[in-house]
C-alpha cells in the first residue's frame, strides 16, 4: 500500500476533513509519511476563503512538485470544489477532487496500489478507472482531463493530464470529519467537527458554494465520539462547524444545539467543552444560562461581527444589525463577566465609507470584546459582492485593517490586565519544542476564558490546574499553581 502525507490549509472544518481522510487511509492499510518527501501520494486539502488562500495552495503545489517530481498530488478541499480547472493545469497534479467527492479519496489512493500491483501504469499519474469509485456514492459526478494551457511565453503546451472529479456539492449528505489533534492545543485539545455546510448566503462568502447545505453529525454519533475521546484521556474537546448554531436543524427529528450540549454534559464524562464559533443570533438567553450554570463549558464566545455599520451589514446580507449584536455581548458579559468575547471583522467591503469604519471602531471600543480576527475584504468569484463596483483602494483597506488590529491588541491587553490577582482554571498544553522544559521552568497552558498562561514549574500536559495570575508578560499571563481554587476564581463560573 502507498505512503501518504496530508497537507492542511484553512479552518478547523478543513482540518477535520483531513483527519477523517487520514483515519480512513490508515484503516485501509496505507502508511502515513512523516514528511511530503517520503510520501508516494500527497493530498493537499485546500481553502478558498480569500485570494491569498488560493495563492498559498498553488505555491505549495509548485514546491511539492519541484522537490519531488515523482510524487502524486491529489488536490482537494474548497479551492478544488470552486475552481478545479485552475488546479488541474498545474504541473504535478494527478487528481483534483472537489469536496463533493472528498469521501472517495481513500478509494482513489487504494486503487493506485491495486493498479500498481496488477500491471505497470501507462503514465506516472494513472489511477484506477473513476467509474469504479461510485458503488457507494449518491452524488452525481463529473470527471474529465485538464484542458490544454499556455506556457509563460504564451505558446500552447501539451495538455496536462490531471483528472478532475467533482459534482454538485448541494447533493452531498455525508459529513466527513474526525477529531483533529494539534493546532493551538499542541495535540492536547482535540477538535470535533459536528456540523458542516451553510444555508445562509452572505454576499461576500463563497463557503456555501464549496461546502454545501448545512448537515449535522447525529447526536448519538457525537456522544459516542466524545466518550471515545474522553476514554482515551482527552480532558477538553472543542466542538466546531461551519455554522455551528444551526446544528441539528437538518435532522429528523430536529435537534437544538443547546439540547446536544446538555446531552453531552449528562451522558459523557468530558471535563471541558469549548465552542469554536457561533453566529450572534444563535446566542440565546438559554445558551448563555447553560454556559453560566456549569464549570464544564469554557467561558469563551466567538461571534462573527464583520461590521458594526447597519448599512454595510445589509450589503453583506447579514441577518442582524449592530444593536442586535450588542445585546448578545451585553448578555454574555452580564452573566459571565470574565468570559472571552471574540469577533471576526471584515474591513474594506465595497462601498464601506470612513463613517462606516469609524462606527465599527467605536462599537468595538465601547463593548467588552477581548480579541478580534481582522480580515481584509477579498473578492470571491460567484458571490454577489464580487459584482459590486464600489471597490476601495488597497491602501485604504490596509490602513483600516491596521487600526482594527491595534484596537484588538488594546482590548486584549486590557482583558489580560483585568485577570491579574484572579485564579484561573487552566489546561496545561504540550510544549511546541520538546527541549523547552530544559530552557524555562514554566509550562504553557490555556484558560477557560481563552488566555495563554505560563504556569510556574514543569507540569505534564493535559492537566487541569488552578493558577493564581500574578503578571502580564506581553501576550501571555504568568501564574502560580495553587492546591485549591479560592473564592475569587473566575475561570469556569
Amino acid at each position: 500500500m502507498p505512503t501518504f502525507f496530508i497537507e492542511q490549509f484553512g479552518c478547523r472544518a478543513t482540518q477535520a476533513d483531513g483527519a477523517a481522510l487520514e483515519r480512513q487511509l490508515l484503516d485501509r492499510g496505507c502508511t502515513s509519511a512523516a514528511t511530503p518527501a517520503a510520501a508516494d501520494i500527497v493530498v493537499l486539502n485546500t481553502c478558498t476563503v480569500t485570494a491569498s488562500a488560493d495563492a498559498q495552495a498553488r505555491d505549495a503545489i509548485r514546491k511539492f512538485h519541484a522537490a519531488n517530481p515523482a510524487v502524486r498530488l491529489i488536490v482537494t478541499g474548497c479551492y478544488a470544489q470552486r475552481a478545479p480547472e485552475e488546479l488541474a493545469v498545474l504541473p504535478g497534479v494527478s487528481w483534483v477532487v472537489g469536496n463533493s467527492h472528498k469521501p472517495q479519496i481513500p478509494q482513489l489512493v487504494e486503487s493506485r496500489s491495486t493498479v500498481a500491483s496488477a500491471a505497470p501504469a501507462e503514465s506516472a499519474k494513472d489511477f484506477f478507472p473513476v467509474a469504479a469509485l461510485y458503488s457507494d456514492s449518491t452524488v452525481p459526478f463529473h470527471s474529465f482531463v485538464g484542458a490544454q494551457h499556455l506556457s509563460r511565453s504564451g505558446r500552447d503546451v501539451a495538455p496536462h493530464l490531471a483528472k478532475i472529479l467533482t459534482g454538485d456539492i448541494s447533493e452531498q449528505k455525508v459529513l466527513l470529519g474526525a477529531p483533529v489533534f494539534g493546532g493551538e492545543g499542541n495535540h492536547t485539545r482535540p477538535t470535533l467537527k459536528i456540523q458542516d455546510g451553510c444555508d445562509s448566503r452572505c454576499s461576500y462568502c463563497v463557503i456555501p458554494f464549496v461546502r454545501g447545505k448545512s448537515r449535522s453529525l447525529p447526536p448519538d454519533s457525537v456522544i459516542h465520539e466524545i466518550q471515545r475521546l474522553t476514554a482515551s484521556g482527552s480532558r477538553e474537546i472543542v466542538l466546531s462547524g461551519i455554522n455551528l448554531g444551526t446544528y441539528g436543524r437538518d435532522l429528523f427529528p430536529r435537534v437544538e444545539f443547546e439540547d446536544l450540549l446538555r446531552r453531552i454534559l449528562d451522558e459523557t464524562a468530558v471535563e471541558g467543552l469549548r465552542i469554536s464559533s457561533i453566529e450572534p443570533l444563535d446566542v440565546t438567553q438559554d445558551l448563555v444560562n447553560l454556559f453560566a450554570g456549569t464549570d464544564r463549558i469554557a467561558q469563551h464566545f466567538h461571534m462573527p461581527l464583520q461590521s458594526a455599520s447597519d448599512r454595510i451589514l445589509a450589503g453583506m446580507h447579514r441577518w442582524y444589525r449592530a444593536e442586535h449584536y450588542a445585546r448578545r455581548v451585553e448578555l454574555i458579559h452580564e452573566r459571565l463577566p470574565h468570559a472571552a468575547i471574540g469577533a471576526d471583522v471584515i474591513t474594506g467591503f465595497p462601498g464601506e465609507s470612513e463613517d462606516d469604519h469609524t462606527a465599527t471602531m467605536a462599537f468595538i471600543e465601547r463593548l467588552p470584546f477581548t480579541y478580534l480576527h481582522v480580515f481584509s475584504f477579498s473578492k470571491r468569484p460567484g458571490t454577489k459582492a464580487a459584482a459590486l463596483s464600489s471597490e476601495l483602494p488597497g491602501a485604504t483597506i490596509k490602513r483600516r485593517a491596521r487600526e482594527l488590529r491595534a484596537l484588538s491588541e488594546s482590548k486584549s491587553a486590557a482583558f489580560r490586565q483585568s485577570q491579574i490577582g484572579h485564579t484561573l482554571r487552566v489546561l496545561t498544553l504540550r510544549r511546541e519544542n520538546p527541549g523547552e522544559a530544559l530552557q524555562t521552568d514554566t509550562t504553557p497552558a490555556l484558560s477557560s476564558n481563552y488566555l495563554k498562561v505560563r504556569v510556574n514549574g514543569n507540569h505534564p500536559a493535559n492537566n487541569r490546574l488552578d493558577v493564581l495570575i500574578s503578571a502580564d508578560a506581553g501576550t501571555t499571563l504568568v501564574g502560580e499553581p495553587i492546591l485549591s481554587c479560592p473564592m475569587n476564581s473566575v475561570s469556569w463560573r
